[in-house]
């Protein structure tokens, strides 16, 4: 038996990365999955974002484990699309119990940015999109009455801010992922009485195609104090997806039944320095 079995959960940006690891992980543990993905590329995002295929590869890799899957193509800036989506999977799979608002982009390093599409692409997908997740989500998961967890995945530049420069890219970046911490305490509040928890999860960083990519490396050399600040007490540069994803189990599991407005770091120490 799984520590979620009988649960349905809907994670979004799961075509590859963080997502993927996550969808796998709980439906190893016994969840069937709704999972989002934007599919295609933003222009101000300087790494090749995931494909229909990465998507369809999750999908796949769950339906391997005897699990559900509902693989959708969908925007979380688009906060329609995304209602209409969670209702629909939502009624298909009978329930929603868990949901991890996960899609995230980086445009650091861009080559020429535009400052203002690169600050508000990033603010868009990383704080409102994350928003829209959760209000898509919320009413499917009061109105089943089962209670709940959501995750918010930010970052430790969500808790920390070093490295900044004054490039749009990464200053979005640290705006947004402190303005996740703010949606989960004000939601925690909100859907406590309908038992639903919702923390943050804040890791260093992962090695993911947002991380190692051209651009990202190329900005760490020719800022090698963000590269210093962003260093962790313990000796690891980067940490799997599979990492992460052993805390999100653990926060949406019953396990941690009394945790909420919570942000957690796992982070190898870096929020301690």
């Amino acid at each position: 038996m799984g520590v979620l079995d009988g649960k349905v959960a809907l994670v979004t940006g799961a075509a590859r990365g963080q997502g993927r690891s996550h969808v796998l992980r709980m439906a190893a543990e016994g969840a069937d999955i709704i999972a989002t993905d934007l599919c295609a590329q933003i222009a101000s995002v300087p790494y090749p974002m995931s494909t229909a295929a990465d998507l369809a590869m999750t999908a796949e890799a769950v339906e391997s484990m005897g699990r559900r899957v509902m693989p959708r193509i969908v925007d979380v800036r688009d906060a329609l699309e995304m209602q209409r989506t969670v209702v629909e999977a939502a009624s298909e799979l009978g329930s929603l119990d868990i949901v991890v608002a996960n899609a995230g982009i980086a445009t650091v390093g861009a080559t020429n940015p535009d400052p203002a599409r690169a600050f508000g692409d990033t603010i868009d997908v990383n704080l409102i999109g994350t928003w829209n997740t959760i209000a898509a989500a919320a009413p499917a998961m009061r109105e089943g009455g089962r209670g709940g967890a959501i995750v918010l995945i930010s970052s430790t530049q969500g808790l920390k801010g070093v490295g900044g420069d004054g490039s749009p890219g990464i200053t979005a970046y640290t705006a947004a992922k402190h303005g996740v911490v703010g949606v989960m305490r004000s939601c925690a509040h909100w859907l406590a009485q309908d038992g639903i928890r919702v923390n943050s999860l804040h890791p260093t960083g992962v090695e993911t195609p947002m991380i190692t990519n051209q651009a990202v490396s190329e900005w760490f050399a020719s800022t090698p104090e963000a590269a210093e600040a962003t260093r962790s007490l313990l000796p690891v540069s980067l940490l799997q997806p599979e990492d992460v994803s052993d805390a999100l189990l653990w926060l949406v599991s019953d396990q941690a039944k009394y945790v909420t407005g919570v942000a957690l770091p796992v982070d190898a120490g870096l929020a301690a320095r």
